[in-house]
């Protein structure tokens, strides 16, 4: 058994000296076994509590000698000694012990002053813990002060900071910032990741820049946890893998004369390429990669654009040829030419245009149209996550096309399928159907074209 100290008086306690020496002398004092009063070297005195905790030796410190008085220091210790039995913190247990004892000199009840000297405690704690954390939720305010000012549509504004409320603050929201592992990214993500692959990647993209801020910020340190890049891809499968595949936007046959309109009003390459896709009912990459040896015949009855196999989609068996109505051709003798680039629509370097830039490009009409105070050229028939119609993309012009020629004409199904590079039957059929279709497909595209333009 422990050797239990004697308990000195108040005067013993006083005559206590040093041993000598450079290091500290410890006296046990009695009453609560543990305690200590610690003289220096230098004469100085105050009280310790030593305890074991989970095998290892602690020490708490009290409080000098002789501010705190001997009786103090016991009740302290007791404090703690009874916060180690029950698993409390320790360093807390003799200052709520102290607030309580207090409170008791000033009429409190015994259990009405600890209660309340708990709440006091805890308080200060939150209060000093709060000043000094950047939880997400707070890291995710500073940085959208700024972020969000970047978006000329409030809208987009209130679609950014409601992703991250919804799926990401009742995750981390409370976490300290330093504390989020990519792990807690994953648990947050992993719920939506193949059910609401499009929001769950931009969710992944805006926590990273809030976190990133933190680390501007430096509050704080190391790797960003929501990096894609040689860390999330590591442990989740790619976007593209697992999206559910639907259908792209298209622009509503009631809009396409208004649409159209407005377009031819655009300048730029991006319009004009824009154009000749919507006349062609194309694929933006077999427009942007068009180069003008594919033309033929431009300044005949029969002009034709030819795309070769190899610049088809994967499934296309062979080259498509495209009759061009006068509208087509006209946008092309209206092209400027760049005697260094090999491409009908061409960058300002005399490269390929980029995807974005067609898609900019309508992008950019739609916020007009909403700007003039009109819905834009939107589909009723797709949604984004918010519940709101998505505004019509360059690839879905290709149904609006399928659309009008399905539901105004009496051109066959065939017919429609072929213009739009479809496949239809066996290779022996399809050959076939290309070669008896491909005049008759001329009919069709100026029918469109003359539809467009009212």
């Amino acid at each position: 058994m422990p050797k239990i100290a004697k308990e000195l008086k108040p005067a013993a306690v006083q005559a206590l000296k040093h041993a000598g020496g450079s290091g500290h002398t410890f006296h046990a004092v009695g009453g609560v076994q543990g305690l200590l009063l610690q003289i220096t070297a230098t004469g100085g005195r105050s009280w310790i509590m030593r305890a074991r905790i989970a095998g290892a030796r602690k020490h708490f410190g009290l409080g000098g000698y002789p501010e705190v008085s001997l009786a103090e220091a016991r009740r302290r210790a007791a404090d703690v000694r009874d916060a180690i039995k029950t698993g409390a913190d320790p360093a807390e247990a003799w200052r709520i012990g102290a607030a309580a004892r207090d409170l008791m000199a000033k009429g409190y009840a015994q259990g009405e002053a600890w209660a309340k000297a708990r709440d006091q405690r805890q308080a200060v704690k939150d209060g000093a813990t709060e000043a000094h954390r950047m939880t997400f939720a707070k890291a995710m305010d500073e940085y959208l002060k700024t972020k969000l000012t970047e978006f000329r549509n409030e809208k987009h504004q209130k679609q950014w900071r409601s992703t991250l409320d919804t799926y990401a603050v009742p995750i981390i929201g409370k976490m300290n910032v330093d504390a989020i592992t990519v792990h807690d990214i994953e648990k947050l993500l992993k719920p939506i990741w193949t059910t609401k692959t499009e929001t769950a990647s931009r969710l992944r993209g805006r926590i990273e820049n809030v976190l990133a801020w933190a680390t501007v910020k430096k509050h704080r340190s190391g790797d960003n946890p929501a990096r894609w890049k040689g860390n999330l891809d590591a442990i989740m499968p790619k976007p593209s893998k697992v999206a559910k595949k639907d259908n792209h936007p298209a622009l509503q046959l009631s809009d396409a004369q208004a649409w159209w309109k407005a377009l031819q009003k655009r300048g730029g390459m991006g319009a004009r390429a824009l154009e000749f896709l919507t006349l062609c009912a194309s694929r933006s990459g077999e427009v942007r990669g068009a180069q003008w040896d594919e033309f033929r015949d431009l300044d005949s009855d029969n002009p034709m654009w030819i795309i070769p196999a190899d610049r088809m989609k994967i499934d296309q068996n062979g080259e498509h040829k495209i009759p061009l109505s006068p509208a087509a051709v006209a946008i092309l003798d209206a092209l400027p030419r760049n005697p260094e680039s090999p491409y009908v629509f061409f960058a300002p370097r005399g490269g390929q245009l980029s995807d974005m830039t067609l898609s900019k490009v309508m992008r950019d009409m739609q916020e007009n149209a909403v700007k003039l105070g009109g819905k834009g050229w939107v589909d009723p028939h797709m949604k984004d996550d918010e519940g709101n119609p998505r505004p019509a993309v360059p690839h879905g012009l290709r149904s609006t096309f399928r659309d009008w020629a399905g539901e105004t004409t009496d051109y066959p199904a065939d017919m429609i399928e072929f213009a739009l590079a479809h496949k239809v039957g066996d290779a022996a059929r399809q050959a076939y159907q290309r070669r008896k279709m491909v005049e008759k497909r001329r009919a069709l595209m100026a029918d469109w074209a003359a539809f467009l333009n009212g």
